[in-house]
């Protein structure tokens, strides 16, 4: 991943910064992160240690706290999300200044790699349920690979986020959406991880449902 980063950024003329939030991972990613900062010390790698399984939503909210830069890329680390996307978000940005933009999996052009069908069918029937209550401006709301504008993102986060799960992701569109902010999308292909399990359970789907409703309620 830091191979196929630097290979990105070299060819565009912007200063960047790579940040690892680990939550006790068991498979050994902050050992990894660490090889990776000796191995490429011309990058600037920071790892966020934290104890515990603490959620999705709060590791975006420490990663942006040891951030510098004026956007913010959110992606996952295991190769699911291609970093030669990055290029194609910060075109889109600057076409019209927009404050996001969201890679999205349902869009022409866009799609999964990996999964089998009934993986394919939650996911279509979560978003579309996610943008039949929600009615965001993005196509793809329970996607988490996005570009935002530093203050954008800052003033997200201050507006009383209740969200910690996977849900936040959802959330934070959902809120970006009542605040007007210009959101614009990018077809991705998602690869489904290349490494450990991704996993879809009761407790999982049961989770989203809660969430949903929940921000239905008080968005």
């Amino acid at each position: 991943m830091v191979e196929l980063l630097h290979e990105t950024f070299s060819k565009l003329p912007v200063n960047w910064e790579i940040i690892i939030v680990d939550d006790s991972s068991p498979d050994g990613t902050a050992e990894v992160v660490e090889k990776l900062q000796k191995c490429y010390p011309e990058v600037n790698i920071k790892l966020v240690k934290r104890k515990g399984k603490l959620g999705l939503g709060t590791a975006y909210m420490k990663g942006f706290e040891h951030s510098e830069g004026d956007f913010i890329i959110l992606m996952d680390c295991d190769l699911s999300h291609h970093p030669k996307y990055i290029a194609d978000f910060i075109e889109k940005q600057e076409t019209k200044d927009f404050d996001i933009v969201s890679g999205s999996r349902y869009i022409r052009n866009g799609g999964v790699s990996g999964w089998t069908w009934d993986r394919i069918l939650v996911s279509r029937v979560a978003n579309f349920l996610a943008n039949f209550l929600l009615q965001p401006r993005a196509s793809d709301l329970t996607g988490s690979f996005r570009l935002y504008k530093r203050d954008v993102f800052k003033s997200i986060l201050g507006s009383n986020m209740v969200s910690k799960g996977y849900v936040f992701q959802m959330e934070i569109i959902a809120r970006a959406t009542k605040f007007g902010y210009s959101i614009a999308d990018v077809p991705i292909v998602f690869v489904d991880r290349l490494y450990g399990d991704s996993k879809l359970g009761k407790n999982e789907i049961f989770g989203y449902i809660k969430g949903l409703l929940q921000l239905f309620w008080i968005l």
